[in-house]
């Protein structure tokens, strides 16, 4: 048995545009479901839902089974959170609010195996399928995919050095708390902060590192696209259930 290639990462450096969608939720039902849409990833976010480290390996497993790449969001820029993931079987990180080259290279170091970095070494963990893939340790520093996220005006000062830090696979822009700390809080439409995403994308494609965001519609996402944002998020499993809710019900009264 051998360690599975990271999808997501192979395809986001070749220059593909990948369409995917945010998860909250903690229902392995969902997981699946949505797994099978045809989105080219998934991310599963532990730091602004209800999601704990327990729930995100059933998650992992139930979301499987569809086509869709797997990355998650640990809570924050912990080396044990990080390891934790990692052994769990995420292979492509999202790491929140990195403010600076150093934070990000302490990500990076964090999902390293030594001597490249400080990643502590368990044997029998699903991510080796728990002991059965034999190359596992030869390969998981190639196949994990670090994208640091970038969500505030003092990181994004700082964007062309977090970049190129060695080992960051790509750099996501928070539109919420980027707005907050313009602040607009609660507005990213703001055109001051669209201006910022925009000239974050454009900066970043200087540099040749893949550009990714969160969209809450299609809207949105289509305008991310056509700026150059190489993996956009496009919605919330959250935000659809209770859209789609509402819908029915104000169609069912009227």
């Amino acid at each position: 048995m051998h360690t599975p290639e990271n999808e997501f990462k192979r395809r986001l450096l070749a220059g593909d545009a990948l369409d995917g969608l945010w998860m909250s939720l903690s229902s392995p039902i969902a997981a699946e479901a949505l797994s099978l849409l045809g989105f080219d990833w998934l991310l599963f976010d532990t730091e602004h839902s209800a999601v704990d480290l327990a729930q995100v390996q059933p998650l992992l497993q139930a979301a499987s089974v569809g086509s869709a790449s797997l990355a998650v969001r640990p809570a924050w820029n912990d080396k044990v959170l990080i390891k934790r993931m990692l052994d769990i079987g995420a292979q492509t990180l999202l790491v929140p609010f990195v403010q600076t080259a150093e934070e990000a290279a302490a990500a990076v170091t964090a999902t390293r195996y030594p001597p490249h970095g400080i990643r502590g070494v368990a044997g029998g963990t699903r991510a080796s399928r728990f002991g059965l893939a034999t190359d596992y340790f030869e390969k998981a520093n190639s196949q994990i995919a670090v994208i640091v996220q970038v969500e505030t005006a003092e990181a994004l000062s700082r964007l062309e050095e977090i970049a190129a830090v060695p080992g960051v696979d790509g750099v996501f822009i928070g539109p919420s708390d980027l707005a907050a700390s313009f602040g607009h809080l609660g507005n990213p439409g703001a055109q001051e902060v669209q201006a910022a995403l925009k000239d974050a994308v454009t900066r970043l494609k200087a540099v040749n590192t893949p550009a990714g965001i969160l969209a809450t519609n299609s809207a949105d996402a289509k305008r991310y696209r056509s700026w150059g944002y190489a993996f956009v998020s496009a919605a919330v499993d959250m935000g659809i259930l209770v859209q789609g809710a509402a819908k029915v019900l104000k169609d069912v009264r009227g």
